[in-house]
């Protein structure tokens, strides 16, 4: 008797414990994360998705009809920020997290532009909704506009590479109204999205603003002198030196300006200094420069704009550094958000359906409101209230920076080095 009566209770704790347990019996939903690991884009945007797909769970995850799921993030290396690495590797990389893992949505995607654009037949070949949080070519929304049924599952939430022009063109206007500067020399990565954004902001700047194209360079990846570029620009007359590069070695360009005190402005994308260490690494030589942030939350706190600041905040809070890459994890948190959200309003997994949501997508995010164009990109503008937004600051000779455009969230104007003089009183 005594036996039976151990048994019972036995099986009666048991019982409990399986009533009381958080009911998760339904398989995890599958987010393939394949980028370029070793980029601190990618490694930071790795983060970032961790960080929302934690939150989500916390608060018991992803209603798909009557169930709850939890998400689940699959990482993959697709090395293509690599120089040497062929886009086939990294095409290889991104059907097999498709094919083997079966991941029901892929997040952040491709480094490269080259990789995104043939990598967008694979997603459309296996329909898996893909978020594209880095690549940056306009062609992207060619595609999908010139085969919207074929591409419907392609969307990006960065930047592109586009709206990046209009940006710097627009400081360059201001560059020519506030100092008189009008002649520009332009050094670029030979990369897809680099040489696209120095032709298109050279196209809007000659055509359309009044400005002078003294020369331009084009430097292979892996770079790391850029002097003989600087005394071309410096010999030409150069008042405003627009850089546009990716690389970890680009830092070195900002060092020799500093150093060779260039007389031309340099504003364009510089990555290694985009993050708050870059200060630290630089031994606090990189005052002057006007540099940009993709997307706004990637890197910078932004006082006009609350939930940039506290993206910014709470990642620091979450990892113990800040952040330091200006493009790809603030879109790459709000495309869980994003992906999250369709999938609910949808019901279903089923690509075709959540896709359908995606497109409808209208959203306050870290990177300001988000919405789709016609070729499922998220719309970029001046206004965090308005649109998405990016932005361009200036590092101070005391080591901070300053947001200087676009107006709706500036903190202060432009100051030149000391070694440099407007042209115009």
């Amino acid at each position: 008797m005594k036996r039976l009566f151990l048994m019972a209770n036995l099986m009666i704790g048991m019982l409990s414990i399986l009533l009381l347990a958080p009911s998760y019996a339904a398989d995890p939903i599958l987010i393939g994360v394949p980028t370029a690991e070793t980029s601190i884009e990618g490694k930071e945007s790795i983060k970032a998705v961790q960080m929302a797909v934690n939150e989500i769970n916390d608060k018991g995850g992803v209603k798909v009809g009557q169930e709850k799921r939890l998400l689940q993030v699959v990482v993959s290396d697709l090395r293509d920020a690599s120089a040497g690495v062929p886009v086939s590797e990294a095409l290889l990389g991104l059907e097999k997290i498709i094919t083997e893992k079966k991941v029901n949505a892929i997040l952040v995607g491709p480094f490269r532009s080259e990789s995104l654009l043939a990598g967008m037949d694979i997603i459309a070949k296996h329909k898996v909704p893909l978020l594209e949080t880095i690549a940056m070519s306009p062609k992207f929304e060619e595609k999908v506009k010139e085969d919207p049924v074929k591409y419907k599952h392609c969307f990006r939430v960065c930047l592109n590479a586009q709206s990046l022009v209009g940006y710097l063109a627009q400081t360059l206007g201001f560059m020519k109204e506030e100092f008189g500067f009008e002649k520009l020399y332009v050094m670029t990565q030979d990369v897809l999205w680099a040489k696209a954004t120095g032709q298109g902001v050279t196209k809007v700047a000659t055509s359309k603003m009044g400005i002078e194209l003294v020369g331009s360079e084009t430097y292979p990846t892996g770079a790391s002198d850029f002097s003989p570029g600087l005394m071309k620009a410096k010999m030409k007359n150069a008042q405003v030196i627009m850089p546009i590069f990716d690389m970890p070695q680009s830092g070195i360009l900002l060092k020799q300006w500093k150093s060779q005190k260039i007389p031309g402005m340099l504003c364009g994308f510089i990555s290694p200094m985009t993050g708050p260490g870059a200060w630290k690494i630089f031994e606090g030589k990189i005052g002057g420069l006007i540099n940009s942030n993709f997307e706004l939350g990637s890197a910078i706190p932004v006082e006009k704009y609350p939930p940039a600041t506290k993206f910014y905040n709470d990642y620091q809070k979450k990892f113990g550094v800040p952040m330091e890459a200006g493009h790809g994890p603030a879109p790459s948190y709000d495309s869980v958000y994003i992906f999250a959200e369709a999938v609910e309003r949808a019901g279903s997994l089923d690509p075709d359906k959540v896709a359908d949501e995606i497109k409808k997508t209208d959203r306050v995010g870290v990177i300001g409101r988000i919405k789709f164009n016609e070729g499922n990109q998220v719309i970029y503008g001046a206004d965090p209230k308005e649109t998405a937004a990016g932005c361009v600051y200036q590092w101070t000779d005391d080591g901070k920076r300053v947001i200087v455009f676009p107006k709706s969230i500036a903190e202060g104007k432009v100051v030149l080095p000391e070694w440099m003089k407007a042209a115009k009183k």
